[in-house]
């Protein structure tokens, strides 16, 4: 039955990674790819600078996630460090199972040196953080464009609701931290209750349960970490911010900062909506079009800027993949050799 059950889910993502593909397609097909092409082209050397931008991004996500290890790092080196950051965010582009896969690829990577445990607490707590923050950049993002950009009537009414229901959402993972509401913990046992789901979910309780206790913890225990891992995590999302600035300048949209502030602040709404759809193909492209529309750009200028962004991300990926093909053999080596 798990067999089947497992055939199933690995059916509806690659249906659904299918779609994503053809609705990419199609969206290119539409726009014209000679269109599509001759915008890459203005952008030139302008994205040698966007891939010099990733990479300061993965350097800050490492440096955020190095934070959140309560742990002593003498034996983990600076080399090692960001080839499991890109190693882990490689899987992390195939959606929420590829992030799953990715998180415990971190640990198995990290366990010569950080004790498992240790670990999948680190990932937890950098989680977190990651997705706060995330928050917070898209309610500022939406109130930009809200106070900034013309908004038809019903566009407005959604914008408001979304803001509404993240601020709420930013605001009760506040009162858990500080109140220690043990929310994933009880929603796992809440899931675990139907009977489809107990045997799954009973064996990963007490993970789930130190896990959420280290998150709600680390800023009481590590003050100073938790905070420059904080503000590392913003840092991350203004140097996101810098990217769509510069792919729209290089394109020629005279658009100003704050405009690309708002742009990517809508662009992590995106992002939440496809994060069922592996590596968020087609709906990625398809919500970019519709954002650059909403700020009196073209739907081609929006295809574009998520073209280039995805192309850097394909980038980094690589690289991360490749991190991990040498980090394998070069553990398994040392395992033969013994």
């Amino acid at each position: 039955m798990s067999n089947f059950q497992s055939l199933i889910r690995i059916s509806l993502r690659f249906f659904t990674g299918l779609l994503g593909l053809g609705l990419l397609s199609y969206l290119v097909f539409r726009t014209g790819p000679g269109v599509v092409w001759k915008q890459v082209q203005v952008v030139g050397w302008g994205f040698s600078l966007i891939i010099i931008l990733g990479g300061l991004s993965q350097l800050i996500r490492t440096c955020a996630w190095r934070q959140t290890i309560t742990y002593d790092l003498k034996g983990l080196r600076w080399s090692r460090s960001i080839g499991v950051q890109l190693a882990s965010d490689a899987c992390g582009q195939l959606g929420f199972a590829g992030k799953m896969v990715g998180e415990g690829i971190r640990v198995s990577l990290l366990s010569p040196v950080v004790p498992a445990d240790r670990g999948i607490s680190s990932c937890a707590i950098d989680g977190g953080l990651h997705l706060l923050t995330a928050a917070v950049v898209a309610v500022l993002g939406i109130s930009i464009t809200l106070l900034h950009f013309p908004l038809s009537g019903q566009w407005r009414v959604y914008a408001l609701l979304l803001a509404a229901v993240l601020i709420a959402l930013v605001v009760l993972a506040a009162v858990a931290v500080a109140s220690r509401w043990q929310l994933m913990g009880n929603a796992a046992r809440a899931i675990g209750r139907l009977p489809q789901l107990h045997n799954w979910v009973i064996g990963k309780e007490p993970t789930i349960d130190s896990a959420e206790h280290n998150l709600l913890t680390f800023s009481r225990k590590a003050p100073a970490a938790f905070r420059a891992s904080l503000i590392f995590s913003l840092l991350w999302h203004v140097l996101a911010v810098l990217e769509v600035y510069v792919i729209l300048r290089f394109m020629g949209a005279g658009i100003a900062f704050v405009g690309a502030f708002a742009l990517e602040g809508l662009t992590k709404v995106i992002n939440l909506v496809g994060a069922l759809n592996p590596g968020n193909v087609g709906t990625y492209e398809g919500g970019n079009m519709l954002i650059a529309k909403m700020f009196g750009l073209t739907a081609t200028a929006g295809l574009t800027l998520a073209l280039c962004r995805r192309a850097n991300t394909i980038f980094w990926a690589g690289v991360g993949a490749t991190c991990m093909v040498v980090m394998k053999r070069a553990e398994r080596g040392k395992t033969e050799s013994r």
